[in-house]
């Protein structure tokens, strides 16, 4: 029986997010094995393309605890994948950044990803935009302050 205050259709939409989320998570976790990562791994590796992080950052945006980052950053760091640096604003703080092998794994680990990107080429342009808007909605992102692409 649906929460009270629940519509059908809502209930339809939040099993069908869930169905996403479980099997890009899947999918994901399948990649990253491919390249002898855990999808954490992949996960810190991925958001260290983007800039050089603190841990501290790296756990808040993964949601976690920092001495878990930490032992990712380890094992990272002794793959050759990632390095840590002084940070030039604080010298005090370390950052953890991509090495150029570690850039190349974390393209190639996105590459192979199929799932999230065969279903969204079957949508025109406009339905995915349309989807990513309604996506930033639910996040609580503005998107007029985003590129449209």
């Amino acid at each position: 029986m649906a929460p009270q205050g629940t519509d059908p259709l809502t209930l339809e939409v939040i099993e069908l997010i869930g169905s996403v989320v479980a099997r890009y998570h899947d999918e994901y976790e399948q990649a990253a094995a491919e390249y002898s990562l855990t999808g954490a791994q992949a996960r810190v590796l991925g958001l260290l393309t983007l800039e050089p992080l603190p841990m501290r950052r790296i756990a808040q945006k993964l949601k976690c605890e920092p001495s878990n980052i930490t032992g990712l950053v380890d094992r990272l760091e002794a793959r050759g994948l990632v390095e840590r640096r002084p940070d030039p604003g604080d010298r005090r703080v370390k950052l953890a950044a991509v090495t150029q092998e570690g850039r190349g794994t974390a393209r190639q680990l996105r590459s192979s990803l199929d799932f999230a990107r065969e279903p969204l080429a079957e949508l025109s342009t406009e339905e995915r935009t349309a989807l990513r808007d309604l996506l930033r909605r639910m996040l609580g992102e503005r998107g007029d302050d985003r590129p449209k692409d």
